[in-house]
């Protein structure tokens, strides 16, 4: 008989990080940084099972600790220039192969992007099954937000004409990839080596929710939203975001 096809959540967490050492499982909010997205996974009713992607003994034990599981992740694919793709690929392979799980939709999540909304997980597959694409990102209305980059012959609007501005609210509306909720197949991920396909769907979200933690000087602008918006509870003693 046919297996059923699973939806899969994969969170690549590394140990090693140049910006903030030990960015993973750094304290934020009052629990590591790896717990607030296994949680939003865990959480959601579109995903059957979750899974952390690691090179790192601590950060496995923060996974299994808040209810992930966990696929080793081999040397050669956990250094600084090792793509994200290579990780999910890696735990496509193992999970099909070692566990034989048929999986229907690879969920990757960025640990390094906590602000998520209760439901965002889920409506952003909502939106990958009606639209029929074969990959989802998400993303965040730019807005006000005007872009500049130095050529060789000076500085140059990326976004807009700078000769001919005319009025903001006139220009098409614009979107930033966020990197908080990727969606992909694993024939996409296989055949393109990329988490984005032929027919990308977008989920869009609010501009607070493009916050992520790159260095310690965003810690405090990630619990800043996390408390201001109801995700964290201070000193609840409790481990639900």
């Amino acid at each position: 008989m046919k297996k059923e096809a699973k939806n899969i959540a994969i969170i690549p967490a590394r140990g090693g990080s140049r910006g903030l050492p030990g960015k993973n499982i750094h304290p934020v909010a009052g629990r590591p940084l790896l717990a607030w997205t296994v949680s939003q996974a865990l959480q959601s009713e579109r995903i059957d099972r979750v899974f952390v992607s690691t090179d790192d003994s601590d950060i496995a034990s923060v996974a299994r600790a808040f209810g992930a599981e966990v696929i080793d992740r081999p040397p050669e694919i956990s250094g600084d220039c090792a793509s994200s793709e290579s990780a999910l690929l890696h735990a496509v392979e193992r999970l099909e192969g070692e566990q034989e799980i048929r999986i229907g939709l690879v969920v990757f999540l960025q640990a390094t992007s906590p602000l998520r909304k209760p439901g965002d997980i889920d409506r952003a597959i909502e939106r990958f099954e009606t639209e029929g694409a074969d990959s989802l990102i998400s993303v965040t209305r730019l807005d006000d937000l005007t872009l500049w980059e130095r050529q060789a012959h000076g500085w140059e609007s990326v976004n807009f004409d700078y000769r001919n501005r005319g009025m903001r609210q006139e220009r098409a509306p614009q979107y930033i990839e966020n990197g908080s909720i990727y969606l992909v197949t694993p024939e996409v991920l296989r055949s393109l080596g990329n988490r984005i396909g032929r027919n990308l769907a977008v989920y869009e979200m609010e501009f607070w929710q493009t916050w992520e933690i790159d260095s310690i000087e965003e810690i405090d602008l990630i619990e800043y939203y996390l408390y201001k918006k109801k995700l964290a509870i201070r000193d609840s003693g409790s481990d639900n975001p």
